[in-house]
């Protein structure tokens, strides 16, 4: 995100989600978060994704919850090229 850009914002931002037995991805939340808009980020993408395969228990469909770690890390040109204009 551009606001963590301008403020060398990096970190893992960790979402959780279900996977209900449609597959569909259900009930998004950030169980660890970083600031400059990554948590968002992260949400905006996860709602574009298509449906999962859903989790089979005894060969049933079963929803099951799962946790997505998304790193944010800044290239070194970029923030080269931010020193540079400052």
């Amino acid at each position: 995100p551009e606001k963590a850009r301008e403020n060398n914002i990096e970190g893992k931002v960790v979402a959780q989600f279900i996977v209900r037995e449609t597959g569909l991805i259900d009930s998004i939340k950030i169980i660890r978060s970083v600031a400059g808009g990554c948590d968002e980020e992260v949400i905006r993408v996860i709602k574009l994704m298509p449906n999962w395969q859903p989790a089979l228990m005894d060969g049933k469909k079963v929803p099951v919850y799962f946790n997505l770690p998304v790193n944010f890390k800044l290239a070194d040109e970029g923030k080269e090229k931010k020193h540079k204009h400052k």
